[in-house]
């Protein structure tokens, strides 16, 4: 996962765009949300993936996606998409949904087991690419990455379509950023191109160990295009 940008911060709501948007965030939402199912279909109707949902909003709301406008809350919206293309459940979702709250936004993992449960949090605490307390910084930013792959080859289950999905989200992202910018996207990052590149298919042989996915195979192909055919 890559940090949001701090920059860019959106200016001051006004009072009736407080009050407007104060109702997406309350619990009137979540009591409200009925989404129509067709017919056959298994209900999906969860107040707690409302709440979790309205929760990430919050915590996100004056973060950028890293080097755009685009707001960061849409990362975690995409993650929680693919997590359930890929059969993830309600728990898996919201874990998606805040899955960079604890290494972006100060949550602790205490205050996500008192609102959605033990799972989740441990989901979201095994998601943080930086152990507690680690250095973010540059310098540290190639053995963090180094670790992040080692860790990716053991992990199963729920916490793989977890990461699978981060990191195919974020991939997705570059990919369509270099499409607009070129080689100048990777001056955006801690370490150049050539350590993003070796990270991503570090990535991407990781998941291929842990199964055949449609998702992984996405992501070697974004990693293999962002390569270019010299690389």
């Amino acid at each position: 996962m890559e940090p949001p940008d701090a920059g860019g911060i959106a200016p001051p709501r006004t009072s009736s765009e407080r009050s407007h948007n104060g109702s997406l965030i309350g619990l009137d939402l979540a009591e409200a949300y009925s989404p129509p199912i067709g017919k056959g279909s298994p209900a999906f109707d969860s107040p707690r993936l409302v709440r979790a949902f309205a929760w990430a909003m919050k915590l996100h709301a004056h973060q950028r996606r890293k080097g755009s406008r685009i707001p960061y809350l849409a990362h975690p919206l995409g993650v929680a998409s693919i997590v359930l293309e890929l059969g993830g459940g309600e728990d898996e979702a919201i874990a998606a949904l805040l899955h960079d709250t604890i290494e972006d936004c100060g949550v602790t993992r205490a205050e996500i087991a008192r609102r959605f449960g033990p799972r989740v949090a441990a989901l979201v605490a095994g998601a943080s690419d930086a152990g507690a307390g680690e250095d973010r910084g540059p310098a540290t930013s190639v053995a963090r990455k180094e670790r992040t792959v080692e860790r990716l080859r053991k992990k199963a289950g729920a916490a793989r379509r977890l990461a699978l999905s981060d990191k195919l989200h974020n991939a997705r992202a570059l990919g369509t950023d270099h499409a607009r910018v070129g080689d100048d996207l990777w001056e955006r990052f801690n370490v150049g191109r050539t350590e993003q590149l070796r990270y991503y298919r570090g990535l991407a042989e990781a998941f291929a160990l842990g199964g055949a996915e449609p998702q992984v195979a996405e992501l070697g192909r974004i990693v293999r295009a962002l390569a270019g055919p010299s690389t």
